[in-house]
């Protein structure tokens, strides 16, 4: 059983079924969804709907990003967020324009379950952004940090690669686990890139709703799947561009 985590999708279900094509994906593999499933390209509903039905099939984990918690804001509660509306909001509200009640009830439930985040049996977390307490992820104390926070990947992209981790200035929060994975900030918005380390971090999100593809990492091989560019797939449309 392979263990593969997929970066975020912003609604480019084109690409995500590529990336899950090109990887020859099975039921017997473990996969790890790290969040924003939805907000860029136009197949938010049709998005969703696809993993729903692939989490009957296959063996998946679902991690909540932020533009998966805007969402569910505004068609749970109504909130009218005008930032995600500008951050590819608009594209996801005209996609749920045309579904009914009960789709729109069963993408509810879908968002609600969405996990913060995920530590398996080898100490490998993963979560959408990122944490700030020293201690690790179970002390956090601001839950929406699992899914805004940018300073993790900041920390371990800066982070002087001469310091031993023996060091007493060694960073606290990069000592707990044996890789962290992390979608949310851009690897690249313009163009292809591939996902990247910085310390025991993975940054997975290749800028699928700008100019980038959907990637897809096997944890162990650390072998690589990428999508086409997601925008070429979409080439009517501009998604976050």
């Amino acid at each position: 059983m392979r263990t593969l985590v997929i970066g975020d999708i912003h609604s480019g279900l084109k690409g995500l079924k590529q990336v899950l094509d090109r990887a020859k994906v099975t039921s017997e593999d473990q996969l790890i969804f790290l969040g924003d499933y939805v907000d860029g390209w136009s197949q938010a509903v049709e998005t969703v709907n696809f993993l729903i039905a692939l989490k009957k099939s296959h063996n998946c984990r679902f991690i909540r990003g932020n533009h998966d918690e805007l969402c569910l804001e505004w068609l749970r509660d109504g909130k009218d967020n005008p930032l995600w509306l500008q951050h590819g909001g608009g594209a996801t509200l005209a996609s749920y324009e045309k579904a009914d009640k009960k789709t729109k009830e069963s993408h509810i439930l879908f968002y609600e379950s969405l996990e913060n985040y995920h530590l398996d049996t080898k100490n490998r977390l993963f979560l959408h952004a990122g944490f700030t307490n020293l201690k690790g992820v179970e002390h956090e104390y601001f839950k929406q940090t699992f899914y805004w926070d940018r300073t993790l990947w900041e920390l371990a992209r800066s982070l002087n690669p001469n310091l031993n981790e023996a060091d007493t200035n060694y960073p606290k929060r990069l000592k707990h686990y044996n890789a962290v994975f992390i979608g949310h900030t851009p690897i690249s918005k313009t163009g292809v890139a591939e996902p990247k380390q910085a310390a025991n971090v993975w940054n997975v999100d290749t800028g699928a709703a700008f100019k980038g593809p959907v990637s897809m990492l096997d944890v162990d091989t650390k072998t690589v799947w990428q999508s086409d560019p997601v925008h070429t797939l979409y080439p009517n449309e501009p998604g976050r561009n």
